[in-house]
């Protein structure tokens, strides 16, 4: 069990998936936020290796259900998963005998607070360092200040240092990007182009994945240029084409509760 605290935005309370969700599901909503590992986690399992990065864990449905508490069930369990799926909030990839899930914005808003403290700081120590500056001068530039700071805002810094995350993933010889341009990058994004932060973290992770978008986006910038032709084919792939026959493996009726933690059954 990871020890310690998470960070929960309040954003989530004006989100669908929380405002139209029901009373059982906002439990399970924050259950499966305080389930998920911090750190990278290794673990040996009947002579394999596996790791879950941070955002992700191993469970099942039973387990699931324990830790959820009263008026929990395992169809609760699966339609709230099939539901946070929906809203692109987590993946949830089916083994023979557990479940991975994947919580995608997990990286975005674990790091926020850490962000806002240091932009803070740096903000006060400029400001003190120019208090003998002319007035228009001083104030010419706390404007500029304020400019820079919104492009570096923690939301906009975390997007650029997740996006190098899934670049460096298939290119680990990959140089580290200047992140204050790229955070820039990215305010426009949303400011200029009106893409919402929701929609972005999932094309991102989505791109580093796909055999032909990871050689293609190495930058923010290069999101900006194909941003409708890599939503267009993400939603051809998601969408059955018609008379295509779907096969979908049969899950087993007894699901084993795995503590990878001990690297046993529970």
């Amino acid at each position: 069990m990871e020890k310690g605290w998470i960070k929960i935005h309040r954003s989530i309370l004006e989100k669908p998936i929380w405002t139209e969700a029901t009373s059982e599901q906002k439990v399970i909503l924050i259950t499966l936020l305080l389930m998920a590992n911090h750190k990278e986690k290794q673990w040996e399992w009947k002579g394999k290796k596996f790791t879950a990065r941070p955002g992700q864990f191993l469970t099942s449905l039973p387990s699931l259900v324990q830790k959820c508490g009263k008026n929990s069930s395992v169809q609760k369990v699966r339609t709230a998963l099939k539901r946070f799926e929906k809203y692109e909030f987590l993946t949830d990839e089916s083994t023979p005998h557990n479940r991975l899930i994947t919580l995608v914005n997990w990286g975005l808003y674990q790091g926020l607070d850490e962000r806002a403290t240091v932009l803070s700081t740096d903000e006060q120590q400029t400001t003190n360092r120019q208090l003998t500056v002319n007035k228009n001068v001083k104030n010419e530039k706390k404007s500029n200040r304020i400019r820079e700071a919104d492009d570096e805002s923690p939301v906009f810094y975390q997007l650029a240092s997740q996006l190098v995350e899934v670049i460096k993933m298939n290119h680990p010889g990959t140089k580290e990007p200047n992140l204050s341009k790229w955070s820039n990058d990215f305010r426009l994004m949303v400011e200029q182009d009106k893409r919402a932060v929701e929609q972005i973290i999932p094309l991102i992770n989505w791109s580093g994945q796909h055999t032909f978008w990871h050689t293609v986006i190495l930058s923010p910038s290069s999101i900006r240029r194909n941003w409708d032709c890599m939503v267009s084919q993400q939603k051809q792939e998601r969408t059955p084409v018609k008379g295509q026959v779907l096969h979908i493996p049969k899950k087993p009726v007894n699901e084993i509760s795995l503590d990878y933690a001990a690297g046993e059954e529970a």
